[in-house]
């Protein structure tokens, strides 16, 4: 691949010169010119919903960990991860993790699993996340800690056979991409049905383990997502937006019915684009037209704005079955990275930015502030903020003091930068040395058998024997591409 095109955040010093780049490669995207910080900053004030409380307005979004063993328990990588979210700052903690409700769904083979076997490893993960909060923050008391619950769907890899999907229905894109050349891999309605009930038992362990809440996550392409923009499939489980939905209905019901103090919470793809590809110049470029495309939820025109009127009718639904936490994010890392975590450095089986990255993170800050307006009762969490790197609490405060969300999620940022919110909040200058870059590495790594973490910039992966594997790996492509 060739160098990237577009200038690097680092490089706009100024809010002068932020705000003049931004003009120039149309990002519609606000900010402060000087950062709060103390007890009466627009990020530190609290949120109460529900009768939790939640300290402040940073919140740790789930990240799929590739560190777990090889029966769905956390690792001592995956419990230094969670340390970590707790001694950020951060007062909520989205999932922290995305947890396969059974073996067939895991993502990866070293993705946690919540099983009757698993439950006590979860607890004293959700245990080592709040002790050390405590030690380095403070009170707990309005420290809010959920679990993602997830089936990978499509995108399901158990163990070291290799892929193993499980579709809701046939796909021409995706399937070609994946192999898939028969119906073999769909769900049937029993099996769909099936799954509910794991999602139920999945929210009853969550709670066993001390979590606050759970995430029934429907988004970046995986199960619950792909479910939305299931318009063709007949039968209960596609059609109508009802049919559609009986997915989430079922599972939010159900765990409402098992442990009624249990939270729900969904995280949701807000809206979508065509499937892209790696072009002759190594950007991405759709691999269909829009107008050809018909298996989006919020279908956005390539380059353009983005669709929210799909998610607009969601958010009434998720309104009406009580659900009043939503995180909103976009697309797939697997089809269309670049709408969901924008980057200036692609990971080894990505493409380069086809747009400005900041034109993407704009583009879900826009589309989240439209969801809010709309839906002003519910607390929504934003995404897509770890890309604007030194300007990141600028734009984050912005967001919240006028209202387009309530909160701030931040992924990446916080495996190179865990203590980034804490330093945020509490007015130190920022640690210019450790801001993620995007460098994409934490994808690259695990897309080759790796471990998840920040190899460039965290020195514990940095000497890892998984560093020094995957320098030699990008060393190796870069020979090969000469």
């Amino acid at each position: 691949m060739s160098a990237p095109r577009y200038p690097r955040v680092a490089s706009l010093k100024t809010p002068e010169a932020f705000a003049g780049h931004l003009a120039a490669c149309g990002a519609n995207l606000p900010f402060d010119d000087v950062v709060q910080s103390g007890v009466g900053a627009p990020l530190a004030q609290p949120l109460d919903h529900a009768g939790l409380r939640v300290g402040n307005r940073f919140t740790i979004l789930p990240m799929e960990g590739w560190d777990g063993t090889s029966d769905g328990r956390p690792s001592e990588l995956t419990m230094r991860r969670w340390r970590h979210f707790g001694l950020s700052g951060a007062k909520f903690i989205w999932g922290g993790e995305a947890v396969a409700v059974r073996p067939d769904g895991r993502a990866n083979p070293g993705q946690l699993v919540i099983a009757e076997h698993t439950v006590g490893d979860l607890e004293r993960l959700r245990n080592a996340l709040v002790a050390a909060h405590r030690e380095h923050v403070g009170p707990i008391d309005d420290l809010v800690i959920g679990l993602q619950l997830t089936h990978s769907g499509r995108y399901a890899r158990p163990d070291a056979a290799g892929p193993r999907p499980r579709t809701a229905y046939r796909h021409p894109e995706l399937d070609a991409r994946l192999g898939i050349t028969g119906d073999d891999a769909c769900f049937s309605d029993a099996e769909l049905d099936a799954l509910v009930d794991d999602f139920i038992v999945a929210g009853a362990r969550a709670a066993k383990a001390g979590f606050d809440f759970v995430d029934i996550k429907h988004c970046h392409g995986y199960l619950g997502h792909e479910l939305l923009s299931a318009y063709d499939r007949p039968g209960p489980y596609g059609g109508p937006l009802g049919h559609r939905t009986r997915f989430l209905r079922r599972i939010a019901e159900g765990i409402r019915g098992a442990v009624p103090s249990m939270g729900i919470a969904v995280r949701i793809s807000a809206f979508d684009m065509v499937p892209f590809r790696q072009s002759a110049g190594g950007e991405g470029e759709p691999a269909v037209a829009d107008a050809e495309y018909r298996w989006a939820f919020g279908l956005s025109p390539a380059g353009g704005p983005a669709e929210t009127a799909d998610c607009d009718a969601l958010l009434t639904l998720v309104r009406e079955l009580g659900i009043r936490w939503v995180c909103l994010t976009a697309g797939s890392p697997y089809y269309n990275p670049h709408i969901q975590r924008p980057a200036l450095f692609p990971p080894s089986d990505g493409y380069l930015p086809p747009e400005d990255p900041l034109v993407g993170v704009a583009r879900q800050i826009r589309a989240t502030a439209t969801l809010k307006a709309r839906h002003p009762d519910l607390v929504i969490v934003g995404s897509g903020y770890s890309y604007l790197q030194e300007w990141l609490p600028h734009v984050a405060q912005h967001v919240v003091r006028t209202g387009m969300a309530d909160s701030v999620g931040i992924g990446r940022m916080v495996l190179s930068y865990p203590e980034f919110p804490r330093d945020v909040l509490e007015g130190r200058p920022l640690k210019r040395t450790r801001l993620c870059r995007t460098f994409s590495d934490c994808t690259t790594g695990p897309r080759n058998g790796l471990v998840s973490g920040c190899f460039p910039l965290d020195p514990f992966y940095l000497a890892h024997p998984d560093g020094a594997r995957l320098r030699e790996l990008k060393g190796a492509a870069v020979a090969r591409n000469a």
